[in-house]
């Protein structure tokens, strides 16, 4: 027979395991729709990149064995680093400014960031190809102001890529940096700078580690949005500085060679899990939150 504690134990036990089966029932139709649309096809891209056009792992080795394709992932790397890079330099300041300054201009900038986002993807891409051409708004400022003396090529290249993708890649920064950073208490600060420390220690010493979950989890989104953008490179870049995206698409809909095409998908798929996990190890779930 069961003493008294042994029954005490196994009745508060019971409830715990009801609930813990019930929350599990709960996330039963969100694991369904992960796997309906992201397990199963992942699965089929990976039996096509080896079964298509004959079994075996041609198309990695043709994917990674040639320099054509290899200069295509360089291009997307070096891309989506620059993006990334930039995305920081320029995000930085802005989110800072948002959490110092008064609500209601920090409102109005917050107003046109999300007015920015909302736009029409291809519409935004397309004013930057007005905006960079050699008789576009940029070089006739450039040439106004004596800077240049002819107009410098910025579309059907990667710097074009490089300044359309960061505009548009900027509030994905901007949000979850400030976010962290209005979290950090002012008096952190302020008890820097009463122990000595001048504005840019305060900035590389405190302000920065304090900020470095916010940069870090908005790093991540920016580079791996970027290894995957495909309508901002396809109009600013051009065929001769084609990247990733581009060459699935190509694969798929041009060459209908699916074996490629799931070989170049799996491989930016894995280059984005892998980037993930390397983020987790340094950061964690506890500090990418904030906590």
């Amino acid at each position: 027979m069961l003493s008294r504690t042994d029954a005490r134990t196994a009745g508060s036990t019971a409830p715990a395991r009801r609930l813990r089966l019930t929350d599990f029932g709960l996330t039963l139709p969100a694991l369904g729709l992960l796997v309906l649309f992201f397990v199963v096809p992942v699965a089929i891209l990976l039996a096509r990149s080896v079964s298509e056009p004959v079994p075996g792992f041609g198309n990695y080795a043709e994917l990674l064995g040639s320099s054509t394709y290899l200069r295509i992932f360089a291009n997307t790397f070096l891309v989506s680093g620059l993006v990334t890079f930039v995305s920081l330099l320029i995000g930085f300041p802005v989110a800072w400014a948002l959490a110092v300054m008064p609500s209601r201009f920090a409102s109005v900038v917050f107003a046109i960031l999300l007015l920015s986002m909302w736009t029409n993807l291809l519409a935004r891409t397309y004013a930057w190809m007005v905006l960079l051409q050699r008789t576009g708004v940029v070089n006739k400022v450039l040439i106004g102001l004596g800077l240049i003396d002819k107009p410098l090529p910025l579309v059907n290249n990667l710097t074009g890529v490089t300044i359309g993708m960061t505009y548009i890649m900027l509030p994905f920064i901007i949000l979850p940096l400030y976010g962290v950073i209005r979290k950090i208490d002012p008096a952190i600060l302020q008890a820097a700078a009463l122990c000595g420390a001048n504005r840019w220690q305060a900035l590389t010493r405190v302000l920065l580690p304090l900020a470095m979950p916010g940069m870090a989890a908005g790093a991540l989104m920016v580079f791996v949005m970027s290894l995957g953008y495909f309508v901002t490179p396809a109009l600013l870049g051009g065929t001769a500085n084609m990247m990733l995206a581009e060459l699935i698409a190509q694969f798929v809909q041009s060459l209908v060679n699916w074996g490629m095409g799931g070989a170049a998908a799996l491989v930016l798929l894995v280059v984005t899990l892998a980037l993930y996990a390397v983020q987790l190890r340094f950061f964690g779930t506890d500090r990418m939150g904030g906590r």
